[in-house]
């Protein structure tokens, strides 16, 4: 059965590859994932099931009204706005039905706001998604007055929130199937504006895809090619897996240890997208723990074991972000390591108080089995500044629950000594939404230091101890951490994510890329 179910996940992951890197390819790829459409040109229409007009916040409460409309009907809307003393502030709402003579059968008046940044965009978007209903067939979205961009963002918005993992379902559910017609002031424009999102969206949803496989379909082969045939229609894009005896061989002791214990090893996969000219490339480095049941240090909450498949959100964060970035054409060389491992308990697993040999020959004392996401992201990071001379790495990871004590799950916590590495991430937090905020790396002299090793993989503080352990194998490599616990996978749908895994990551180390690269010249 396992077998079944893996193939079928595969075989979707390869049909919604892109063929080429083009945003015409990319578009038709979604409708693996989505079935709503969306249409620039304006024209009018008649019978709309819903009209959506944006309103942006004045001072006065003013609410410009299209011409085009009847004074009665102007006349009408205006009264019942002013009953709701709707003013245009940013998630206002107002629902108006069946006005005599109108066009439309539903009218959503909906505030804007006095500026709508780009992330702002994506949440309205996305609201107004899950307020449409399954029976809807067509929307006109009235955007007079704003930019190609926002009405992108809008539209980006909207297809994140209707993405679905429902492989597993006997009966899905009927996906929300519509098309939605932005009339805005240049479709032309708008058109290629939203464009630019797809090769984004679509690294999104491919991590999605991996965080939601569960850890007996999702171990670490399967991941590794089902990343390898995901990218396998990137002619720039570079995918390597090494196997567990590879592993082995190149002296990769930390991550091999983790996995150990389980019938799948450990396996090594490596994305790299070259974009740029001949310089070394920017290394993500994502936590690829695609199962975690803590080892012998086993974890005794059934609430938090039951969601440990999602501890491989790091990895597929960074496998997202390549393919959204080659997608794009970005003009930059980056590439992706994804350690990855499956810690499970046997009579041959690494056992409390046992000491690993790391790639660049540190002995690890493995003071907590649970402490495994550092020891395979510590070869990571080896390799990718060992191998692929990386001038600069980030690493992300669901790392320690003491991150979640700190900032919870409105943030993602970072470290790091390097301020341009900083600030690109506080900028793309900021952007996208995925917000990052930063806590110190000391001084916690002596916190990972072993009597027994080298070095031991657990401290207090519990999330700088992680940080520290990482620092350690950067070396002088600039580097920055990204702690994301808590932040990968919610019960229940939110703004543009869905339930279950939301990708989160993606898009932060998309636009990180980005910025860092454009400032590093």
């Amino acid at each position: 059965m396992k077998k079944n179910v893996l193939a079928v996940v595969l075989a979707t992951a390869l049909s919604a590859s892109f063929t080429m890197n083009s945003a015409a390819h990319a578009q038709a790829s979604f409708s693996d994932y989505v079935q709503t459409q969306h249409s620039f040109a304006h024209e009018h229409m008649d019978n709309v099931d819903v009209l959506v007009l944006l309103a942006a916040e004045s001072d006065d409460g003013s609410i410009a009204l299209p011409q085009m409309w009847s004074e009665d009907t102007r006349n009408m809307i205006q009264s019942a706005l002013a009953i709701e003393e709707f003013t245009g502030k940013n998630g206002q709402q107002v629902e108006l039905l069946a006005l005599p003579d109108f066009y439309a059968k539903r009218l959503w008046v909906v505030g804007t706001g006095k500026t709508l940044q780009r992330k702002d965009a994506e949440k309205l978007g996305a609201t107004l998604a899950a307020q449409l209903s399954d029976k809807t067939d067509n929307v006109v979205v009235h955007a007079k007055g704003y930019s190609d961009a926002q009405i992108a963002a809008m539209a980006h918005g909207m297809d994140l929130r209707n993405y679905r993992f429902d492989k597993y379902k006997s009966e899905p559910a009927a996906r929300p199937d519509y098309t939605v017609h932005w009339h805005g002031d240049n479709g032309s424009a708008a058109a290629a504006a939203y464009a630019t999102t797809q090769p984004l969206a679509h690294g999104v949803f491919v991590a999605r895809d991996i965080i939601n496989l569960p850890g007996s379909d999702g171990y670490p082969q399967a991941i590794a090619e089902l990343a390898q045939e995901a990218v396998s229609g990137y002619d720039d894009i570079k995918a390597t897996v090494y196997t567990p005896e590879q592993v082995k061989e190149m002296g990769m002791g930390s991550l091999y240890g983790v996995s150990q214990g389980s019938q799948h090893k450990a396996h090594l996969l490596v994305v790299e997208y070259q974009g740029g000219n001949d310089e070394a490339p920017i290394a993500l480095v994502g936590k690829g723990n695609t199962f975690d049941t803590g080892g012998y240090n086993l974890k005794t909450s059934g609430s938090s074991i039951v969601r440990m498949q999602t501890d491989k959100a790091g990895g597929a964060a960074v496998l997202g972000a390549v393919m959204a970035l080659a997608g794009k054409d970005a003009e930059v060389n980056v590439a992706g390591v994804v350690p990855l491992s499956h810690n499970l308990i046997s009579g041959s697993a690494t056992l409390p108080g046992d000491v690993l040999v790391a790639g660049d020959g540190t002995r690890i004392e493995v003071v907590n089995t649970d402490a495994e996401g550092r020891l395979i992201l510590a070869d990571g990071i080896w390799y990718a500044r060992d191998h692929l001379k990386a001038r600069a790495i980030a690493d992300i990871a669901t790392l320690t629950g003491s991150k979640v004590g700190a900032v919870g799950t409105d943030y993602s916590a970072v470290f790091s000594d390097h301020s341009a590495l900083l600030e690109a991430m506080k900028t793309a937090g900021e952007t996208t939404g995925e917000l990052v905020w930063q806590l110190p790396l000391g001084p916690y002299d002596g916190i990972i230091d072993s009597w027994l090793a080298d070095v031991q993989n657990v401290g207090s503080p519990g999330a700088q101890a992680g940080a520290r352990f990482l620092q350690h194998f950067a070396k002088d490599t600039p580097w920055i951490h990204i702690d994301m616990a808590g932040n990968a996978y919610a019960t229940g749908a939110n703004g543009i994510h869905p339930a279950g895994g939301n990708g989160y990551g993606v898009r932060l180390l998309t636009e990180w890329v980005e910025n860092y690269n454009a400032a590093s010249k």
